[in-house]
């Protein structure tokens, strides 16, 4: 006579509860990582398009024509 009972099944396991957890919360991880690269990338394109944002950062003009400039000319150097 052979017992009813056997063993329980895998997708009952401690082990294979444990790795679905973890897959879960890898899989909602990368979720919301695409979704904020998705909306950064979104703010690029339509600063790029001519669109003024309205947030603190502003763009900083340069007086020479966009160039920082290194103050050596006013350094007078002893040869």
């Amino acid at each position: 006579a052979l017992s009813a009972q056997t063993e329980a099944p895998f997708y009952e396991e401690w082990w294979f509860l444990l790795v679905m957890a973890l897959s879960s919360l890898i899989f909602i991880l990368v979720v919301v990582f695409a979704l904020v690269l998705h909306g950064q990338s979104k703010k690029y394109k339509n600063c790029s398009t001519g669109k003024t944002i309205s947030n603190v950062e502003e763009s900083v003009t340069l007086d020479n024509g966009g160039f920082t400039a290194l103050e050596l000319n006013s350094r007078h150097l002893n040869i």
